[in-house]
């Protein structure tokens, strides 16, 4: 594939983009580049993102008449692309500086094309929709490329319905605040006071710019790691919110193992978000919330569990929410949102921790849960060897019919049972040496003779003169095994090399009847078993939770 750079003069979309344009969807633009030979093909991008001319595009919707007028925002979203490259993020800011007002000024990066457009979308709209606009594309265009660097809207979205109202005069931290999604994304009274902190210089530069153009006077971002260069060391928050970095093995523990924020413990390196955490803990003013994204392996691992266990023991976890697939990313990938509070003295911890399974919905339904997505697990229950914060685990269980289950397989266990008994065949002492001992023939001989074919797994009989049943019992006796077992004592079943005893086709279907009978009775044996442990199994558990007790 050709590469084309874009320029502001020569902008390359992508394939959203040009759906965007022509004002379908993203799959009616991948049937046109299949249906239609002289479709503009790809200048740019991956296989994955392939990225085209927009004159092109253009002239190709204009003469198929499916094209719309090219938006301001479009054209300035490309106008962006192609002036910054991959500082698109500078150019956001720029255009957010550009319209902060008189005092503002255009920055010199900024195309006076890119001004122009976007003061002519300021007159139409206001200034912050136009910037949050641009944020939005950039969000997407992140998430296409498979990151998840930024925060997406269904997320913030689900952390404002977490949070709920928030007092006129609370403060809110972020200490991973990025772009300024979600940070800036709490509904809050005026007055609140924001912080935040962006190990990204770029993302915290725009995320100032957005604050200032949404009239936040109260908010105040800053620069830098916050694991390893806190900006806020004495802030104590009523609210702190956060999208952590995810997977993230190099956070600085080697450096910070004795830090005073580990509460809870030290986290491992494979637990990074459990130290963002508790750098978010440590910044949470007594009586006040954490409302924390989380990956749901976080929930189970085994490298955090001791952390977690003191979660729940002192009574700061109070809900863990498991959001539906798709929430976070274009991936269907789980998330969690856990919501911890800092117990304002002794007796204010919590007692139970508030367990939402949303997963069997789609993400942008209601996020008001359902009763029967709902449950509270006491801190006695979630304290075993794994303290698995799944959500869905412990929603299952709280709704299980304990009584219903035991009773159905009582009665199927019952039934096999008896099933059991009809199934064994009856059978007399032998009168001479063993079947085999006498005429046999290979069952390579058979299927050369056109009488037996191979299904899957066994063979069949094809001929009226061999009965199905009596050949495969015959197959798999123990004489055959044996032959099937070489010197050195390995097992290595050859069907072929097997030999069947000669008999007319009466004394066949007799032994087949029993081999057939023994394979069902096999057959049952193992549901049994399997049946056997799944009621031993719920019996003690319906027995320990109080769904179950002994009868009178």
């Amino acid at each position: 594939m050709s590469q084309t750079p874009a320029t502001p003069t020569n902008p390359l979309v992508t394939g959203s983009e040009i759906a965007r344009i022509a004002g379908v969807t993203r799959a009616a633009v991948s049937n046109w580049r299949r249906r239609y030979d002289d479709f503009p093909a790809p200048v740019g991008g991956g296989v994955n993102s392939p990225l085209f001319d927009l004159a092109e595009v253009q002239t190709w919707l204009d003469r198929q008449r499916k094209g719309q007028d090219v938006t301001d925002e479009v054209q300035l979203w490309q106008v962006l692309r192609g002036a910054y490259g991959d500082d698109i993020l500078g150019g956001l800011a720029d255009v957010a500086e550009a319209l902060a007002g008189p005092g503002g000024g255009t920055p010199s990066a900024l195309p006076e094309q890119g001004a122009v457009l976007a003061h002519r979308l300021a007159e139409e709209r206001s200034p912050v929709e136009v910037v949050n606009g641009l944020a939005e594309r950039f969000t997407e265009s992140v998430r296409r490329a498979g990151s998840d660097q930024v925060t997406a809207p269904r997320v913030v979205r689900a952390v404002r319905h977490d949070v709920g109202d928030v007092a006129a005069d609370a403060v809110l931290f972020d200490p991973a605040c990025g772009i300024g999604s979600l940070l800036l994304g709490i509904t809050a009274a005026p007055g609140t006071r924001r912080y935040g902190q962006e190990v990204d210089a770029r993302s915290a530069r725009f995320a100032r710019r957005r604050a200032e153009l949404a009239a936040e006077a109260g908010t105040e971002i800053r620069q830098g790691d916050s694991l390893r260069a806190d900006q806020w060391p004495d802030l104590k928050a009523d609210l702190v919110v956060c999208d952590p970095p995810v997977s993230d093995t190099d956070w600085g523990r080697e450096n910070l193992l004795l830090d005073p924020r580990w509460e809870l413990g030290t986290p491992s390196r494979a637990e990074g978000e459990l130290a963002w955490l508790q750098h978010a803990y440590a910044h949470t003013a007594p009586g006040g919330r954490v409302v924390m994204v989380m990956p749901a392996s976080v929930a189970y691992r085994k490298a955090g569990r001791r952390i977690r266990a003191e979660l729940v023991r002192r009574g700061i976890l109070t809900q863990v929410t498991a959001l539906p697939p798709g929430t976070a990313a274009a991936h269907s990938l789980p998330v969690h949102l856990w919501q911890l509070r800092r117990p304002a003295a002794p007796d204010d911890a919590a007692g139970t921790v508030r367990m939402v399974d949303l997963t069997a919905n789609d993400p942008d339904d209601p996020l008001e849960p359902r009763p029967e997505q709902i449950t509270e697990v006491a801190q006695i229950d979630l304290l075993d060897d794994l303290v698995d914060l799944t959500p869905g685990r412990h929603v299952e269980e709280s709704h299980r019919d304990y009584v219903a289950e035991y009773d159905a397989l009582h009665r199927e266990l019952a039934e096999q049972l008896h099933r059991l008994g009809e199934l064994l065949p009856t059978l007399a002492a032998g009168e001479g040496p063993g079947a085999l001992d006498g005429a046999s023939v290979a069952v390579a001989d058979l299927i050369r003779a056109g009488l037996v074919r191979y299904a899957d797994p066994e063979p069949v009989s094809v001929s009226d003169q061999l009965d199905t049943d009596f050949l495969q019992g015959f197959m798999h006796s123990a004489v055959n095994s044996r032959r099937s077992t070489s010197i050195s004592g390995t097992f290595r079943f050859d069907g072929k090399g097997a030999r069947i005893p000669q008999m007319d086709i009466t004394a066949q279907r007799r032994y087949g009847t029993v081999f057939q009978a023994l394979r069902e009775f096999e057959e049952r044996s193992r549901r049994v078993a399997e049946l056997s442990r799944q009621i031993t199994v719920l019996a003690r558990d319906g027995l320990g939770n109080g769904a179950l007790r002994p009868a009178d």
